[in-house]
C-alpha cells in the first residue's frame, strides 16, 4: 500500500512540475527527500511467491500483499525443492529410497503436476547402487537434469586413494519424459571420471605430479570418506550450455561443459570448450586442489543452491551465487546465513585462471538480509530490479530491497527454496499459430490461424497482431495472405483483461521458384521430422554447392555442412533444431526439425 501511495503521488508531483516548470524550489526538495530517503523508492518486484512446503503435501502462490492466490494439495511432501514451470507445471521433488545409498537430503523422485494438482509425469531413480538426491533443473527442451548419488570402491589400485572404501560419489543424468512414468538418460555425467591424484604413480589414469596444477579434476584423496563429495544444488545456463553444481562437503561451486555428448564427458577433450566433462570453473575452497584455503575471502561454510543470476538483473547479470549457511559446527555456534554474489572470469565458454593459482576473484558480494541461522538448505533468488529474494528453511521468505529494507515477509512458509514470479509468467496466455498450408507454390491463398490457452483464467479475451519478414501486418486472427516468397509470421496474443502476451510463429513455404541470387531451385525436403538422429535432404541436381547450417533453439551454431545430404543429429541432446540451407552465403530455406531419440 505504501507503495502505491508512493507511485501515486510521483505522478502526481510529475504533474505539477510539468506544468510548473519554473517550480525550481519544488524540485530540489522533492529530489532532496529521494537522497536522504532512497528506501521509499523500494519496490517489490513480480507478483506471486511460489513455494512449497518441506514436510507438508502442499504448495503456493503468494502475492505481493501477502494474499494467497492458489494453494495445491500435492500427493507427496516435497523431499528438497519444487519449482513453477512455463506452463503452469509444478516440478516437485519427492522422497523414495528403495535402496540403502545416500543421507541427507533424499529424494529418488520427480514430478511434473499441472494447474489442477494431478501428476502427468513422475521418474523413480534408487535402487542398491544409485540415489537420486537434492536438486533437480529444468531444461528448456523439457528434459530434467537429476543429481544422484552412485556406489564406487575407491582404493590404492584402482584410483589411487590413500584408503579403501566404498564411496558414494555422484552423476548427473538428463531425462527425457516419455511414458507416464519413464523417461530416457540422454546426457549423464560422472564426477569419477574426473579424479586426479600424486601418490600412485602407477594409476596412470588418476595420477598427476602435483594436484594444484589440475584444478579442471578432482583430488581424490581430499577429504575421503563415504558421503565424500554431497552435492546439493544445480542449475543450468541455456546461453552458455553450462551447468553450476554446489558441494555440501567441499564448500565449492563448478561449473562443467554440458554440450558434449555422454562419451566426451566421461574424457578431458570436447565440446564447446574443448575440455570433455573435466571443471571448466571452481570457486570458493581452494583448499580443495592443493592451495591455502585463505586464499580467497568466499567464506563458504556450507552452500547450496548454486545457480546463474539472469542476463536481465540490474545489478549482478551473469554473476554466479551460492546459499552460505555459514554454520561453524558447533552446537548454537552457527553464523547468519549470507547470500553469496561474485563474477566469473568469463572467456568465451571457458574461464580465464593460472594452473597452481588461486581461482578468482578473491571477493564476494554479501547483500544484506534479514539475520536468521540454517544449518541445511534455503535458496535465494536474485530479482531483475536488484531486490533478493531469501527463503529461510525454517521459518520465513522474504524479499529485500538492494538497501536492505524488507520489502515483504511470508510467514512461517518453511520451504526450503522459494521463487518469485511476474503475473504474466504465471496468468499469461500461451499462443500458438498454424497456416491452412506450409508449402505452396507463388502466390497461392494460405490462411493464417492464431490461438491461445490461458490455464489460470476465466473467458479471457483476446487481441491479435500478425507481421512477417515480409512487411505484412494485420489484427484479424485468421488473416488470409498469399506469398509470393518464403515468409515467417509472427502473432502476438495479448489477454487484454490483464495485459499479458505471447508470441508464436508459422513459417510458410515456397514448393517452387524459390529465388537465390536469380537461380531458381525446387524447395528441398528435410526428411524424417521428427528424427531419431539423422535426416536427409532431397536436394535437386540444379544445386550444385550448398551448405547446411544446424542451430538450437537459441540460434547458436553446432555445425555446418558443405554438399552433403544427409546429417547426423544422434549425438545432440533431444529438442528442437534448425536446419538453414544456404548458397553462396545466403539462406534459401529453414526448416525446424525435432530430435527425438
Amino acid at each position: 500500500m505504501l507503495n502505491d501511495n508512493i507511485n501515486k503521488l510521483l505522478n502526481h508531483n510529475l504533474k505539477i512540475t510539468l506544468l510548473k516548470k519554473s517550480n525550481i524550489q519544488f524540485i530540489v526538495i522533492f529530489w532532496a527527500i529521494l537522497l536522504i530517503c532512497p528506501s521509499v523508492m523500494s519496490q517489490q518486484w513480480g507478483m506471486y511467491t511460489f513455494y512449497a512446503t518441506q514436510n507438508a503435501s502442499q504448495a503456493k502462490l503468494v502475492d505481493t500483499n501477502g494474499t494467497i492466490y492458489k494453494t495445491w494439495t500435492l500427493a507427496s511432501q516435497t523431499a528438497y525443492s519444487a519449482y513453477l514451470l512455463p506452463g503452469d507445471t509444478i516440478l516437485q521433488t519427492v522422497r523414495y529410497q528403495s535402496g540403502n545409498i545416500g543421507q541427507g537430503g533424499i529424494t529418488g523422485k520427480v514430478r511434473k503436476i499441472n494447474w489442477a494438482g494431478t501428476t502427468v509425469w513422475e521418474y523413480a531413480v534408487s535402487d542398491a547402487s544409485t540415489q537420486m538426491h537434492h536438486d533437480v533443473c529444468a531444461m528448456p527442451n523439457g528434459n530434467v537434469l537429476l543429481i544422484c548419488y552412485e556406489s564406487k570402491s575407491a582404493s590404492p589400485t584402482t584410483v589411487g586413494s590413500s584408503s579403501s572404501i566404498t564411496v558414494w560419489s555422484e552423476k548427473i543424468i538428463e531425462v527425457h519424459p516419455t511414458g507416464s512414468t519413464t523417461g530416457t538418460v540422454v546426457w549423464e555425467w560422472h564426477l569419477w571420471d574426473h579424479l586426479c591424484q600424486s601418490t600412485y604413480s602407477n594409476i596412470t589414469s588418476t595420477y598427476v605430479t602435483n594436484v594444484s596444477e589440475h584444478p579442471e579434476r578432482f583430488n581424490v584423496n581430499y577429504n575421503l570418506k563415504q558421503d565424500w563429495f554431497h552435492m546439493n544444488g544445480i542449475d543450468y545456463n541455456p546461453q552458455l550450455d553450462q551447468i553450476v553444481l554446489s558441494s555440501h562437503e567441499m564448500d565449492e561451486i563448478y561449473v562443467i561443459d554440458h554440450s558434449t555428448t555422454t562419451a566426451e564427458a566421461a574424457t578431458h577433450a570436447g565440446g564447446n570448450s574443448g575440455k570433455g566433462g573435466d571443471f571448466l570453473y571452481r570457486w570458493g575452497n581452494p583448499a580443495t586442489y592443493g592451495l591455502s584455503s585463505t586464499g580467497n575471502n568466499s567464506g563458504f561454510n556450507v552452500i547450496h543452491d548454486a545457480h546463474w543470476i539472469p542476463s536481465t538483473n540490474t545489478l549482478y547479470p551473469n554473476y554466479l551465487c551460492a546459499y552460505n549457511n555459514n554454520s561453524s559446527g558447533g552446537p548454537g555456534g552457527k553464523g547468519n546465513v549470507k547470500v553469496a554474489i561474485w563474477n566469473p572470469p568469463y572467456n568465451s565458454y571457458n574461464y580465464t585462471y593460472t594452473a597452481g593459482s588461486v581461482i578468482g576473484p578473491t571477493s564476494v558480494i554479501n547483500p544484506t538480509i534479514p539475520s536468521f541461522t540454517a544449518s541445511d538448505m534455503g535458496n535465494s533468488q536474485q530479482l531483475d530490479n536488484g531486490n533478493e529474494l531469501v527463503c529461510n528453511p525454517g521459518g520465513n521468505i522474504y524479499e529485500v530491497s538492494p538497501d536492505g529494507t524488507t520489502l515483504q515477509t511470508i510467514s512461517n512458509a518453511k520451504s526450503t527454496h522459494a521463487y518469485r514470479y511476474s503475473m504474466c509468467y504465471v496468468r499469461g496466455p500461451i499462443a500458438s499459430a498454424s497456416a491452412s498450408a506450409t508449402q505452396i507454390t507463388s502466390g497461392s491463398p494460405v490462411t493464417l490461424n492464431a490461438s491461445a490457452t490461458s490455464i489460470t483464467e476465466t473467458s479471457p479475451s483476446y487481441s491479435y497482431s500478425w507481421t512477417s519478414n515480409n512487411g505484412f501486418t494485420s489484427t484479424e486472427q485468421n488473416p488470409s495472405v498469399t506469398p509470393t516468397a518464403n515468409t515467417i509470421y509472427t502473432v502476438v496474443i495479448t489477454n487484454t483483461a490483464i495485459g499479458c502476451s505471447d508470441t508464436a510463429t508459422v513459417s510458410v513455404n515456397i514448393g517452387t521458384d524459390i529465388e537465390s541470387n536469380n537461380t531458381k531451385h525446387t524447395a528441398i525436403a528435410i526428411y524424417p521430422n521428427p528424427t531419431q538422429g539423422t535426416v536427409e535432404l532431397s536436394v535437386p541436381s540444379s544445386i550444385k554447392d550448398y551448405e547446411t547450417v544446424v542451430m538450437d533453439i537459441y540460434g547458436k551454431i553446432i555445425f555446418i555442412n558443405e554438399n552433403q545430404s544427409k546429417l547426423d543429429l544422434s549425438n545432440l541432446n533431444n529438442g528442437i533444431y534448425f536446419i538453414d540451407v544456404k548458397i553462396n552465403g545466403r539462406s534459401i530455406q529453414r526448416n525446424k526439425i525435432i530430435l527425438n531419440k
